[in-house]
């Protein structure tokens, strides 16, 4: 058993497929699936099922897969304690509000595994950054764009709403509908931008500007709210998300950075990372 195997098995475990784990760590398929088989001989277990959607983990790689964390979070520990220290690199990165945190934290996570001498600051987006992850709303004329995610925005109500019964939710639908006002939020503007031209009002409950709090007001039954597709916060049983279904409400988050500056080290890491994602998104 070597820690290289313990890495792709991670991969693989936390992507679903050996495809995605592939292109997660930029290395051939049939790499990942000989490591896989290897570990799996030493072990004398079988730690994947094979569908044709990708792999589901066996018990024995439910209880491998934390074990093999620590194993290599272990491993890392022991070697920055021996290694000669690196000139740290700074870099700024700018972060829009309600990306979510858990796919923003594993972003980050694998920009810092990458360069382990990064010195990371995460700022607003309008301060001074090396790069800046953004809706193509806030993208400035001098910027190039990675995408990274594209978000549907889904009209979330209450348990038990009567918008919740209707097979098709239109806009006409959400006149003086009590309503968690988010921003800033491009979608919401949007939507009531359209609203407005059709005579039509919220009854605004609250104003706030994270989706999360958003998400707790409607849980509460104190109004809907217009949320995006970001899957570790659309799974709450409290609420039920409708498609509103005669207008387009989405928002497409990416990479930017200055066309006037050469790119260095961290911003080509990042970029990669972000092109990957966007890959495993698009062709998903």
């Amino acid at each position: 058993m070597d820690l290289k195997s313990l890495r792709y098995f991670i991969s693989v475990y936390e992507s679903g497929s050996i495809t995605a784990a592939s292109k997660r760590c930029f290395i051939a398929q049939p790499s990942i699936s000989s490591a896989i088989s290897q570990l799996e001989d030493s072990l004398k277990s079988k730690l994947f099922i094979r569908t044709p959607k990708g792999v589901t983990p066996t018990e024995a790689g439910k209880e491998l897969y934390p074990l093999a964390k620590k194993l290599l979070s272990d491993a890392k520990a022991i070697g920055h304690l021996f290694q000669t220290p690196k000139k740290k690199i700074p870099f700024r990165l700018g972060l829009i509000r309600s990306l979510g945190a858990e796919r923003v934290s594993a972003l980050l996570k694998d920009l810092v595994n990458a360069i382990t001498e990064i010195e990371l600051t995460l700022v607003q987006p309008e301060e001074a950054s090396d790069a800046r992850i953004i809706t193509t709303a806030y993208l400035q004329s001098n910027e190039s764009f990675q995408p990274l995610w594209r978000d549907n925005y889904f009209l979330a109500l209450p348990t038990g709403h009567p918008l919740t019964l209707k097979q098709e939710i239109r806009v006409s639908d959400l006149n003086e509908l009590p309503f968690i006002y988010r921003t800033p939020c491009e979608a919401v503007s949007a939507l009531e931008q359209v609203m407005s031209r059709q005579g039509l009002q919220f009854q605004i409950r609250a104003r706030i500007q994270t989706v999360e709090y958003a998400l707790g007001l409607v849980g509460a039954g104190i109004g809907a709210a217009l949320i995006p597709s970001i899957p570790q916060i659309t799974t709450r049983k409290d609420i039920t998300l409708k498609e509103i279904t005669d207008i387009d409400l989405s928002r497409t988050i990416g990479l930017a950075y200055s066309d006037d500056k050469t790119i260095n080290k961290p911003q080509q890491v990042i970029m990669d990372i972000c092109r990957q994602r966007w890959s495993e998104q698009t062709h998903h």
